[in-house]
């Protein structure tokens, strides 16, 4: 059981009987009552967001989630499409809602940890930065600093990105799956 402080971003809990990632946490005091941690909150099942307050003498039971290796196959029609690790017969397909835009950033037959909870699928895991190759980047054009000397590529998984004014095409570069936004130039 976890204390109504110890519910902190990126613990899954049972509320209200169903597995819920935290996304936000706030523990305050509002004037001379007891402090209270306000959470933002979403279902991993129906991928809805609720915002709930736990007082003090609240508490919440950690869910019990367990992970996989799974391989990432390929997008069709919004829906992307994975196997077993060890078995490619075995598919099954996730939509976006439930994987979040950062799924983007992955490519065709990466490995990736897939999140369980009672033996049902929910999401993935992705690693908090990939490298991928620059398939598309405008010309830098001298003098074109008026949009704070930055330029939007393409990526190799078709993922755009906007990134300094010295990224070439063919580059490889490092992006934060997380916010999405360039980090550095690998080569």
């Amino acid at each position: 059981m976890l204390e109504y402080n110890e519910i902190t971003l990126r613990k899954y809990i049972i509320f209200e009987n169903e597995p819920y990632e935290v996304l936000a946490s706030h523990v305050f005091r509002k004037q001379q009552r007891k402090p209270v941690n306000a959470t933002k909150l979403r279902n991993l099942i129906s991928g809805r967001i609720v915002e709930h307050s736990f007082h003090v003498s609240d508490k919440a039971e950690e869910a019990e989630i367990t992970t996989k290796k799974v391989k990432y196959l390929y997008l069709n029609k919004g829906e992307y499409w994975f196997c077993d690790e060890k078995d490619p017969s075995n598919r099954f397909k996730l939509d976006e809602s439930v994987l979040g835009v950062a799924i983007k950033f992955i490519k065709t037959n990466s490995i990736v940890d897939a999140l369980l909870f009672e033996d049902k699928i929910f999401g993935v895991k992705l690693p908090i930065k990939v490298e991928l190759k620059v398939t598309e980047a405008p010309d830098a054009v001298r003098g074109d600093t008026a949009k704070g000397g930055n330029k939007l590529i393409t990526l190799e998984t078709g993922a755009t990105v906007t990134t300094p004014m010295f990224i070439k095409e063919g580059d490889i570069v490092r992006i934060n799956t997380e916010t999405g936004e360039y980090v550095e130039r690998v080569n």
